[in-house]
Protein backbone atom coordinates (compact mmCIF):
# COMPACT_ATOMS: atom_id res chain seq x y z
CA UNK A 1 0.00 0.00 0.00
CA UNK A 2 3.07 2.25 0.15
CA UNK A 3 1.67 4.09 3.19
CA UNK A 4 -0.94 5.96 1.13
CA UNK A 5 -4.39 6.73 2.46
CA UNK A 6 -7.23 4.72 0.90
CA UNK A 7 -9.93 6.75 -0.85
CA UNK A 8 -13.21 6.53 1.10
CA UNK A 9 -15.23 7.00 -2.09
CA UNK A 10 -13.66 3.93 -3.67
CA UNK A 11 -14.08 1.99 -0.44
CA UNK A 12 -17.76 2.86 -0.50
CA UNK A 13 -18.04 1.44 -4.03
CA UNK A 14 -16.65 -1.84 -2.75
CA UNK A 15 -19.12 -1.86 0.15
CA UNK A 16 -21.96 -1.08 -2.26
CA UNK A 17 -20.89 -3.98 -4.47
CA UNK A 18 -20.92 -6.32 -1.48
CA UNK A 19 -24.47 -5.18 -0.62
CA UNK A 20 -25.96 -4.98 -4.11
CA UNK A 21 -24.21 -7.82 -5.90
CA UNK A 22 -23.46 -6.39 -9.36
CA UNK A 23 -21.51 -3.51 -10.85
CA UNK A 24 -24.60 -2.45 -12.80
CA UNK A 25 -26.69 -2.09 -9.63
CA UNK A 26 -23.94 -0.10 -7.93
CA UNK A 27 -23.65 2.17 -10.94
CA UNK A 28 -27.40 2.75 -11.10
CA UNK A 29 -27.67 3.48 -7.36
CA UNK A 30 -24.78 5.97 -7.41
CA UNK A 31 -25.61 7.50 -10.80
CA UNK A 32 -22.38 6.40 -12.44
CA UNK A 33 -21.56 4.23 -15.42
CA UNK A 34 -20.57 0.58 -14.84
CA UNK A 35 -17.24 1.26 -16.56
CA UNK A 36 -16.53 4.13 -14.15
CA UNK A 37 -17.32 1.93 -11.15
CA UNK A 38 -15.10 -0.83 -12.55
CA UNK A 39 -12.21 1.59 -13.14
CA UNK A 40 -12.40 2.99 -9.61
CA UNK A 41 -12.47 -0.47 -8.08
CA UNK A 42 -9.47 -1.37 -10.21
CA UNK A 43 -7.66 1.68 -8.85
CA UNK A 44 -8.56 0.64 -5.29
CA UNK A 45 -7.18 -2.82 -5.99
CA UNK A 46 -3.88 -1.30 -7.15
CA UNK A 47 -3.72 0.90 -4.05
CA UNK A 48 -4.29 -2.08 -1.75
CA UNK A 49 -1.87 -4.29 -3.66
CA UNK A 50 -3.92 -7.49 -3.46
CA UNK A 51 -6.80 -8.84 -5.60
CA UNK A 52 -10.23 -7.67 -4.48
CA UNK A 53 -12.47 -9.13 -7.19
CA UNK A 54 -12.59 -12.41 -9.05
CA UNK A 55 -14.63 -13.31 -12.14
CA UNK A 56 -17.62 -15.60 -11.68
CA UNK A 57 -19.17 -15.91 -15.11
CA UNK A 58 -20.57 -12.50 -15.98
CA UNK A 59 -20.47 -11.38 -12.36
CA UNK A 60 -17.67 -10.62 -9.95
CA UNK A 61 -17.09 -11.95 -6.45
CA UNK A 62 -15.29 -10.35 -3.54
CA UNK A 63 -12.08 -11.95 -2.34
CA UNK A 64 -11.28 -12.53 1.33
CA UNK A 65 -9.24 -9.32 1.33
CA UNK A 66 -12.21 -7.42 -0.07
CA UNK A 67 -14.47 -8.80 2.64
CA UNK A 68 -12.06 -7.48 5.28
CA UNK A 69 -12.06 -4.07 3.62
CA UNK A 70 -15.86 -4.04 3.46
CA UNK A 71 -16.13 -4.80 7.17
CA UNK A 72 -13.86 -1.88 8.04
CA UNK A 73 -15.53 0.38 5.45
CA UNK A 74 -18.94 -0.22 7.02
CA UNK A 75 -17.55 1.00 10.34
CA UNK A 76 -15.87 3.99 8.69
CA UNK A 77 -19.05 5.09 6.92
CA UNK A 78 -21.04 4.76 10.13
CA UNK A 79 -18.48 6.87 12.01
CA UNK A 80 -18.59 9.53 9.29
CA UNK A 81 -22.39 9.64 9.49
CA UNK A 82 -22.24 9.88 13.26
CA UNK A 83 -19.70 12.71 13.04
CA UNK A 84 -21.89 14.63 10.61
CA UNK A 85 -24.92 14.13 12.86
CA UNK A 86 -22.98 15.35 15.90
CA UNK A 87 -21.86 18.51 14.10
CA UNK A 88 -25.39 19.15 12.81
CA UNK A 89 -26.72 18.86 16.37
CA UNK A 90 -24.60 21.88 17.38
CA UNK A 91 -26.75 24.14 15.21
CA UNK A 92 -29.40 26.39 16.69
CA UNK A 93 -32.20 25.14 14.44
CA UNK A 94 -33.21 21.73 13.07
CA UNK A 95 -32.59 21.83 9.33
CA UNK A 96 -31.50 19.69 6.41
CA UNK A 97 -33.21 16.83 4.58
CA UNK A 98 -34.61 13.59 5.97
CA UNK A 99 -35.63 10.85 3.51
CA UNK A 100 -38.58 8.96 5.00
CA UNK A 101 -40.38 5.86 3.71
CA UNK A 102 -43.67 4.52 5.07
CA UNK A 103 -46.15 1.84 4.08
CA UNK A 104 -49.61 2.67 2.79
CA UNK A 105 -51.79 2.53 5.89
CA UNK A 106 -49.41 4.78 7.84
CA UNK A 107 -49.17 7.16 4.89
CA UNK A 108 -52.96 7.50 4.83
CA UNK A 109 -53.67 7.53 8.55
CA UNK A 110 -51.02 9.76 10.12
CA UNK A 111 -48.35 11.15 7.81
CA UNK A 112 -50.31 14.27 6.76
CA UNK A 113 -50.63 15.31 10.42
CA UNK A 114 -47.01 14.44 11.19
CA UNK A 115 -45.72 16.44 8.23
CA UNK A 116 -47.86 19.45 9.17
CA UNK A 117 -46.53 19.22 12.74
CA UNK A 118 -42.93 19.17 11.46
CA UNK A 119 -43.55 22.16 9.20
CA UNK A 120 -44.85 24.21 12.13
CA UNK A 121 -42.09 23.26 14.55
CA UNK A 122 -39.12 22.96 12.17
CA UNK A 123 -39.72 25.08 9.05
CA UNK A 124 -36.14 24.57 7.81
CA UNK A 125 -36.40 20.77 7.95
CA UNK A 126 -37.15 19.23 4.55
CA UNK A 127 -38.85 15.82 4.63
CA UNK A 128 -38.88 13.77 1.45
CA UNK A 129 -41.60 11.11 1.77
CA UNK A 130 -42.04 7.94 -0.28
CA UNK A 131 -44.28 4.92 0.04
CA UNK A 132 -42.44 1.59 0.02
CA UNK A 133 -43.08 -1.94 1.19
CA UNK A 134 -41.50 -2.36 4.65
CA UNK A 135 -39.18 -5.14 3.47
CA UNK A 136 -37.79 -3.02 0.65
CA UNK A 137 -37.65 0.13 2.78
CA UNK A 138 -35.51 -1.53 5.47
CA UNK A 139 -33.12 -2.78 2.81
CA UNK A 140 -32.90 0.70 1.28
CA UNK A 141 -32.30 2.17 4.73
CA UNK A 142 -29.35 -0.15 5.29
CA UNK A 143 -28.01 0.90 1.87
CA UNK A 144 -28.22 4.60 2.91
CA UNK A 145 -30.90 5.42 0.33
CA UNK A 146 -33.27 6.40 3.17
CA UNK A 147 -32.85 7.95 6.61
CA UNK A 148 -35.99 6.87 8.46
CA UNK A 149 -38.44 4.04 7.81
CA UNK A 150 -41.82 3.17 9.31
CA UNK A 151 -42.17 -0.61 9.07
CA UNK A 152 -44.26 -3.42 10.53
CA UNK A 153 -43.84 -6.62 12.49
CA UNK A 154 -46.53 -9.31 12.47
CA UNK A 155 -46.94 -11.70 15.40
CA UNK A 156 -44.39 -14.54 15.21
CA UNK A 157 -43.11 -13.16 11.92
CA UNK A 158 -39.98 -11.05 12.30
CA UNK A 159 -39.19 -8.12 10.05
CA UNK A 160 -35.96 -8.43 8.02
CA UNK A 161 -32.84 -7.85 10.13
CA UNK A 162 -30.04 -5.55 9.04
CA UNK A 163 -26.99 -4.73 11.11
CA UNK A 164 -26.51 -1.17 12.27
CA UNK A 165 -30.20 -0.22 12.52
CA UNK A 166 -31.91 1.40 15.50
CA UNK A 167 -35.57 0.40 15.95
CA UNK A 168 -38.17 2.02 18.16
CA UNK A 169 -41.80 0.87 18.61
CA UNK A 170 -44.40 3.36 17.39
CA UNK A 171 -47.78 1.68 17.87
CA UNK A 172 -49.71 -1.57 17.69
CA UNK A 173 -53.02 -2.19 15.93
CA UNK A 174 -55.50 -5.04 15.80
CA UNK A 175 -55.79 -7.39 12.83
CA UNK A 176 -59.24 -8.64 11.85
CA UNK A 177 -60.98 -10.52 9.06
CA UNK A 178 -62.95 -8.10 6.87
CA UNK A 179 -66.18 -9.36 5.25
CA UNK A 180 -68.75 -7.75 2.95
CA UNK A 181 -71.61 -5.98 4.76
CA UNK A 182 -74.57 -7.97 6.02
CA UNK A 183 -77.06 -8.67 3.25
CA UNK A 184 -74.39 -9.21 0.59
CA UNK A 185 -75.42 -12.86 0.22
CA UNK A 186 -75.60 -16.06 2.22
CA UNK A 187 -72.07 -17.11 1.24
CA UNK A 188 -70.78 -14.04 3.11
CA UNK A 189 -73.39 -13.74 5.86
CA UNK A 190 -72.79 -17.31 7.05
CA UNK A 191 -69.11 -16.64 7.83
CA UNK A 192 -68.67 -16.24 11.57
CA UNK A 193 -65.00 -17.20 11.97
CA UNK A 194 -61.76 -17.46 10.00
CA UNK A 195 -62.36 -21.19 9.56
CA UNK A 196 -65.55 -20.41 7.62
CA UNK A 197 -63.64 -18.32 5.03
CA UNK A 198 -62.10 -21.25 3.17
CA UNK A 199 -64.81 -21.29 0.50
CA UNK A 200 -64.68 -17.63 -0.61
CA UNK A 201 -62.21 -15.53 -2.64
CA UNK A 202 -59.51 -13.52 -0.90
CA UNK A 203 -57.77 -10.24 -1.62
CA UNK A 204 -54.13 -10.19 -0.50
CA UNK A 205 -50.86 -8.40 -1.03
CA UNK A 206 -48.31 -10.02 -3.40
CA UNK A 207 -46.19 -13.02 -2.36
CA UNK A 208 -43.11 -12.12 -0.34
CA UNK A 209 -44.83 -9.48 1.78
CA UNK A 210 -45.15 -9.97 5.52
CA UNK A 211 -48.94 -9.55 5.53
CA UNK A 212 -49.38 -12.17 2.79
CA UNK A 213 -47.19 -14.70 4.57
CA UNK A 214 -48.85 -14.07 7.92
CA UNK A 215 -52.50 -14.36 6.83
CA UNK A 216 -51.76 -17.46 4.71
CA UNK A 217 -50.30 -19.08 7.82
CA UNK A 218 -53.43 -18.17 9.81
CA UNK A 219 -55.64 -19.70 7.11
CA UNK A 220 -53.61 -22.94 7.09
CA UNK A 221 -53.86 -23.16 10.87
CA UNK A 222 -57.62 -22.77 10.44
CA UNK A 223 -57.60 -25.77 8.08
CA UNK A 224 -57.68 -24.39 4.56
CA UNK A 225 -55.58 -22.95 1.75
CA UNK A 226 -56.99 -19.53 0.77
CA UNK A 227 -58.08 -18.87 -2.80
CA UNK A 228 -56.23 -15.63 -3.55
CA UNK A 229 -58.24 -14.29 -6.46
CA UNK A 230 -57.26 -10.62 -6.14
CA UNK A 231 -53.62 -9.65 -5.63
CA UNK A 232 -52.51 -6.06 -5.12
CA UNK A 233 -50.31 -4.10 -2.72
CA UNK A 234 -52.98 -1.36 -2.63
CA UNK A 235 -54.76 -2.09 0.63
CA UNK A 236 -57.47 0.46 -0.15
CA UNK A 237 -58.31 -1.74 -3.15
CA UNK A 238 -58.69 -4.65 -0.72
CA UNK A 239 -61.26 -2.64 1.22
CA UNK A 240 -63.15 -1.75 -1.95
CA UNK A 241 -63.22 -5.40 -3.05
CA UNK A 242 -64.62 -6.44 0.33
CA UNK A 243 -67.18 -3.62 0.52
CA UNK A 244 -68.49 -4.52 -2.94
CA UNK A 245 -68.99 -8.19 -2.06
CA UNK A 246 -66.12 -9.65 -4.07
CA UNK A 247 -63.70 -10.93 -1.43
CA UNK A 248 -62.61 -11.19 2.17
CA UNK A 249 -59.32 -9.72 3.38
CA UNK A 250 -57.12 -9.01 6.37
CA UNK A 251 -57.78 -5.51 7.70
CA UNK A 252 -55.77 -3.57 10.28
CA UNK A 253 -57.11 -0.75 12.44
CA UNK A 254 -54.70 1.67 10.75
CA UNK A 255 -56.66 1.31 7.51
CA UNK A 256 -59.81 2.52 9.30
CA UNK A 257 -58.35 5.66 10.87
CA UNK A 258 -58.92 7.89 7.85
CA UNK A 259 -62.51 6.86 7.20
CA UNK A 260 -65.04 4.33 8.41
CA UNK A 261 -65.43 1.29 6.19
CA UNK A 262 -68.62 -0.54 5.28
CA UNK A 263 -67.11 -3.96 5.98
CA UNK A 264 -68.10 -6.46 8.67
CA UNK A 265 -65.24 -7.36 11.01
CA UNK A 266 -64.55 -10.67 12.74
CA UNK A 267 -61.89 -11.17 15.37
CA UNK A 268 -59.10 -13.60 14.55
CA UNK A 269 -58.03 -16.35 16.98
CA UNK A 270 -56.03 -14.84 19.82
CA UNK A 271 -56.93 -11.24 18.84
CA UNK A 272 -53.51 -10.65 17.22
CA UNK A 273 -51.91 -7.22 17.01
CA UNK A 274 -49.33 -5.93 14.57
CA UNK A 275 -46.40 -3.83 15.80
CA UNK A 276 -45.46 -0.72 13.84
CA UNK A 277 -41.96 0.65 14.43
CA UNK A 278 -39.55 3.27 13.15
CA UNK A 279 -36.03 2.37 12.05
CA UNK A 280 -32.97 4.42 11.24
CA UNK A 281 -29.26 3.80 11.11
CA UNK A 282 -27.73 3.81 14.58
CA UNK A 283 -25.10 6.28 13.39
CA UNK A 284 -27.72 8.99 12.73
CA UNK A 285 -30.31 8.08 15.39
CA UNK A 286 -29.41 11.14 17.49
CA UNK A 287 -29.33 13.62 14.62
CA UNK A 288 -31.79 16.53 14.98
CA UNK A 289 -33.77 15.62 11.86
CA UNK A 290 -34.35 12.02 12.92
CA UNK A 291 -35.23 13.04 16.48
CA UNK A 292 -37.70 15.62 15.15
CA UNK A 293 -39.39 13.14 12.81
CA UNK A 294 -39.72 10.48 15.48
CA UNK A 295 -41.10 13.01 17.95
CA UNK A 296 -43.69 14.22 15.43
CA UNK A 297 -44.84 10.67 14.78
CA UNK A 298 -45.09 9.98 18.51
CA UNK A 299 -47.28 13.07 18.93
CA UNK A 300 -49.84 12.08 16.30
CA UNK A 301 -49.84 8.25 16.51
CA UNK A 302 -51.39 6.66 19.61
CA UNK A 303 -49.12 4.15 21.34
CA UNK A 304 -51.78 1.44 21.04
CA UNK A 305 -54.47 1.80 18.42
CA UNK A 306 -57.76 -0.01 18.93
CA UNK A 307 -60.84 1.02 16.99
CA UNK A 308 -64.31 -0.40 17.68
CA UNK A 309 -65.42 -3.20 15.37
Amino acid sequence: MNGQMLDVRRLRLLAELAARGTLAEVAEALHQSPSSVSQQLGQLEREVGVPLLTKAGRRVQLTAAAEVLVEHTTEILARLEAAEAAVTALGDETAGTVRVAVFQSVALAYMPQALADLTRRHPRLRVMLSQRAPEQALNDLALRELDLVVAEHYPDHGAPHFDGLDRQPLTTDRLRLALPPRGSGAIWDNITSLADAGCVPWAMEPPGTASRHWIEEQCRRAGFEPEVRYETDDVEAHVALVESGNAVALLSDLMRVRHRTAVRLIDLPGSPRRTVFTATRTAIADSPGILACRAALARVVPADLTLPG
